[in-house]
């Protein structure tokens, strides 16, 4: 199926939440979030779903980058999840959590997309 032609500074992209997505709750240092407290209490999510596997996009965002870039898209709006840039709340910034921020902002313009963090 054709993409269509839209006017000039058309941005086509896609979105995704750190807490629906990420998962790796306990990597680069990341701290718990209001999120994960919520959802880890009993009949807060009404499958009882795992929320702490998210899709694994931090482990998977160059596939997920390729695959997206595969779809002629140009952009992609992502949350930063703040537990795992300052996992205490406040405080001293965690340079790895930054670091998988700043890889996934490089794969992105490697593949000619507009990064939108949020």
């Amino acid at each position: 199926m054709p993409v269509p032609q839209f006017p000039p500074g058309f941005l086509w992209g896609a979105s995704a939440s750190a807490f629906q997505t990420e998962g790796a709750v306990d990597a680069d240092g990341k701290g718990p979030s209001g999120w994960d407290a919520f959802a880890a209490l009993p009949g807060r999510i009404k499958d009882g779903t795992d929320t702490t596997r998210g899709t694994g996009f931090h482990a998977r965002y160059r596939e997920d980058v390729a695959l997206l870039s595969g779809l002629g898209a140009d952009a992609f709006r992502f949350s930063i999840s703040w537990p795992r840039v300052v996992p205490g709340g406040s405080g001293a910034v965690n340079a790895d959590g930054l670091d998988f921020y700043d890889r996934l902002v490089d794969e992105l313009c490697a593949h000619g997309i507009t990064p939108a963090p949020t």
